[in-house]
């Protein structure tokens, strides 16, 4: 038996290693594009005050000069024009995945392809690329609302992190509320961000903020959302005893080490580029010391010892406890652009819930069934998006629209060439549904539709 264990071990570590180097490839890759693209740019506009694109971020001199200025209204390059009143001006946010980042990340590349140009009230939040579910979720709320970041006292105690974070100031949509509410398109594991926002308005989670109900989301749009959880992270290094602790050999410790490395050096020009987002577990070498480097290392402090990150939020087991407490509101619209396309992944997780056969269609990265619409452990109301629905006229709140598209899990962000025309059909359809197809006015009353699971 001895040989034939350290036969597989050689297996899993050689495997391990083969899959860090594509995915470092990879980031590499697009990094260099983006720092390639971001000094063409700056070497065309040299000179040239007109080419200047003001980016919609707390270093705006416009905004620093003037406070009061709403960010709402600032110039946005291509995004000219404020946010104006009435649910058919409401604001598009759209919230990226794991390993994403917002605008002004990244030089010129957009997380999105460009599909932001297609709308002049579009926001794109600069979320952490791998903080928790909760930690973006408190970040997006204060990125549209205003003012500084509070991951509360409980939580933040528990995980070993401060309380607050980033000052959003004055806010990208301060007059956000009930009658100025916003739509959302989360994509991959942004879903689950929104999803966790609009139950912590409804609860009234935010301190200070004492009038926020769940009807703030006018609607919400998830492009292969992770709503179930996903086996895939299994394969890349959780247990699938507990969900949440990390196998000794797996891609997740080189991702842990190189996350931690990468936040503890600090190095200013890079942190403007990409942000992993746990500036507020205070990781850099000038605040953690040596000390603090060893420890996080070593897995006795840090993001990666309490759990407060976005893997094991993914795991079947943690999303069933999330679903638990995240209801459907019966005033808000919900669409699941679903993708579908190779039989792969598969785990020997044990629960009720899973069996092998159901969860092996999936796109590359979640899980079909994980897509369709949150159904476990009890299914949320729901229909397919059918040819019936075209312009909208029956579309009704409270119920999650979903349909099937075959594509892989990232064909419609990063690289526009590869979806060709789909991306424009794709895009075109979310956000004229946004503008044309929905509205609360009329339907506030509808009572065949509860509030809940």
């Amino acid at each position: 038996m001895y040989p034939r264990e350290l036969l597989w071990n050689v297996w899993v570590a050689t495997e391990v290693l083969i899959s860090a180097l594509v995915h470092f490839v990879y980031a590499v890759v697009i990094f260099c594009s983006a720092l390639v693209s971001h000094t063409a740019i700056v070497s065309t506009s040299k000179g040239r005050k007109s080419a200047k694109i003001v980016p919609l971020d707390l270093d705006n001199t416009e905004l620093t000069q003037n406070p009061t200025m709403s960010l709402a209204s600032a110039d946005q390059g291509n995004h000219n024009g404020t946010f104006l009143e009435g649910f058919e001006e409401a604001p598009i946010v759209l919230v990226h995945g794991i390993f994403g980042f917002g605008k002004g990340k990244l030089g010129s590349i957009s997380y999105w392809a460009g599909a932001e140009n297609k709308d002049n009230r579009v926001l794109i939040p600069d979320l952490g690329s791998l903080t928790s579910i909760h930690d973006r979720a408190c970040e997006l709320f204060y990125y549209l609302k205003g003012g500084t970041v509070d991951y509360g006292a409980d939580h933040s105690y528990q995980c070993g992190h401060a309380r607050f974070g980033r000052n959003h100031m004055e806010g990208h949509y301060p007059e956000w509320d009930e009658n100025h509410p916003v739509h959302f398109v989360g994509h991959s594991t942004g879903v689950q961000v929104v999803r966790v926002l609009q139950q912590m308005l409804a609860d009234k989670r935010f301190k200070g903020q004492l009038s926020t109900s769940a009807d703030w989301v006018l609607s919400v749009t998830s492009l292969s959302g992770a709503l179930n959880g996903t086996t895939r992270v299994y394969i890349d290094g959780i247990r699938p005893e507990d969900g949440r602790s990390m196998k000794t050999i797996s891609l997740l410790q080189l991702l842990r080490f190189g996350a931690l490395m990468y936040e503890w050096l600090d190095i200013p020009w890079l942190k403007r580029y990409y942000s992993f987002g746990f500036e507020h577990f205070n990781l850099a070498w000038h605040q953690s010391g040596l000390k603090g480097l060893a420890t996080s290392i070593l897995n006795t402090s840090g993001p990666f010892a309490s759990g407060d990150w976005i893997l094991p939020d993914l795991s079947i087991q943690t999303t069933l406890q999330l679903n638990r407490g995240l209801k459907t509101n019966a005033n808000t619209y919900y669409f699941r652009d679903m993708r579908s396309w190779v039989k792969t992944i598969c785990s020997n997780l044990s629960q009720t819930i899973y069996r092998d056969e159901d969860w092996q269609d999936n796109d590359g990265a979640l899980n079909t069934i994980s897509m369709l619409y949150p159904r476990f452990p009890s299914p949320h109301p729901n229909c397919p998006l059918g040819p019936e629905f075209k312009d909208g006229q029956m579309l009704l709140p409270g119920i999650w629209y979903h349909t099937v598209l075959e594509a892989d899990h990232i064909l419609f962000i990063i690289n526009r060439d590869r979806a060709g025309v789909h991306f424009d059909v794709l895009y075109d359809s979310i956000f004229q549904r946004c503008r044309k197809q929905m509205r609360r006015s009329s339907l506030e009353n509808i009572d065949h539709i509860s509030m809940g699971t």
